[in-house]
């Protein structure tokens, strides 16, 4: 049976929305824990890959000394590209697959946390971002950016970052913003440990004013999130990574290098 495949990178970066439109499309799909990985080989059989989502994570795409995994990756998405499968790259994972198509990746101009109005520059045909609105509220949380990468086609920016999101191909996505996040995990990121250093650290950014904004500010995320969520859950199941009827719950199991949640029967 074919997967879709999930790369993260902190255990507090989940798939969040993604997860349920998967569930409704019945799209069978692995998480693997990159932070436990120890080998450049990758986690799936090409033959089994019906999709690759790269979640995102602190780190930066250079930080390969500290992060092995990272040059695995930008491998494995360029690989993945070429093959013509559905690709969804997250903040971090939007980088990486910039970084894999020759794109510079480097530090904007201020880290943007919190909630960010950006404005789609998306043709009206695109199959995720087509016949949407001009403008939306989102969720960030970087302070990287990256080049648009040549013979990509950008779908949204920002007045603080150029490069919101583009798409190479027919069905690969890179998005710097988080539009997969739920209200919990928004809540959960704020009191993560490492995230509070940051914060502390960036007296522009208030903690109290991301919570005071959650309820309005994810109602208007979520018209964007359902339409680009659910779109890119049909091209996997078009892919191939379809369950058979009645197979879409899932249980955790540990083994081998990371953590693989997947559906069972």
């Amino acid at each position: 049976m074919k997967a879709v495949y999930v790369l993260q990178h902190v255990p507090h970066e989940t798939l969040g929305r993604l997860e349920s439109h998967f569930g409704a499309a019945g799209v069978p799909w692995r998480e693997v824990a990159m932070f436990r990985w120890q080998t450049a080989e990758t986690p799936w059989d090409w033959a089994q890959l019906a999709g690759l989502v790269v979640l995102g994570g602190p780190m930066n795409v250079d930080q390969v000394a500290e992060y092995p995994f990272l040059q695995w990756e930008v491998g494995w998405i360029r690989e993945t590209l070429r093959r013509k499968l559905p690709v969804l790259g997250i903040c971090l994972g939007s980088q990486l697959m910039a970084k894999s198509l020759g794109a510079k990746v480097y530090a904007n101009r201020v880290k943007e946390i919190g909630w960010y109005d950006i404005e789609l520059t998306a043709p009206v045909d695109d199959p995720l971002f087509g016949a949407l609105s001009e403008r939306y509220t989102v969720f960030q949380w970087h302070g990287d950016t990256f080049a648009l990468p040549a013979g990509a086609i950008q779908l949204a920016r920002s007045e603080l970052c150029v490069q919101q999101a583009f798409r190479f191909g027919t069905n690969a996505y890179g998005l710097q913003f988080h539009v997969e996040v739920t209200a919990g995990m928004v809540d959960q990121w704020l009191n993560e440990a490492e995230n509070q250093r940051e914060l502390r650290g960036l007296d522009y950014i208030e903690p109290a004013a991301i919570r005071r904004r959650l309820p309005s500010a994810m109602g208007e995320m979520e018209i964007l999130g359902q339409q680009i969520l659910s779109r890119f859950a049909g091209m996997c199941r078009e892919s191939g990574g379809v369950l058979s009827p009645g197979r879409v719950n899932t249980r955790r199991a540990t083994g081998g290098n990371g953590e693989h949640f997947f559906p069972i029967p």
